[in-house]
């Protein structure tokens, strides 16, 4: 008497309003960003805390880079890693302030040429 072993489950569903943050974060254009309270303002749901956390247990199959902090500040733990991002995709940087733990690293998003609003072209502005 054998037993077949269970099917495989699939994995859960995501929630819809994570889907809905992973679907925004998809249409950011290269060079540019949004902000956790942007996308919440853009889907009239939730907040800058729901749209992060959503980023951090769903974001890693989206540009999760180009979702940021208001003040622009480089992702914790992340900053050369994604400053190698933000390089490669021409996002604007203020390269004037350097971050103590990270010798020659950009200590922020040059967040007025970088926003995306989500209606403008893809080019960073100038």
């Amino acid at each position: 008497m054998s037993q077949d072993p269970p099917p495989p489950s699939e994995p859960p569903a995501l929630p819809p309003y994570a889907e809905r943050v992973l679907d925004v974060a998809e249409l950011i254009p290269p060079g540019r960003v949004m902000t956790y309270g942007d996308i919440a303002e853009w889907l009239e749901e939730g907040g800058p805390r729901q749209v992060g956390r959503v980023m951090a247990l769903y974001g890693s199959a989206v540009p999760w880079w180009r979702v940021v902090r208001s003040d622009g500040a480089l992702l914790p733990g992340h900053e050369r890693r994604v400053l190698e991002r933000y390089r490669a995709e021409g996002t604007p940087l203020r390269e004037a302030r350097r971050t103590a733990g990270a010798p020659g690293v950009a200590a922020r998003l040059d967040m007025r040429r970088a926003r995306w609003d989500g209606t403008t072209g893809d080019a960073p502005h100038s």
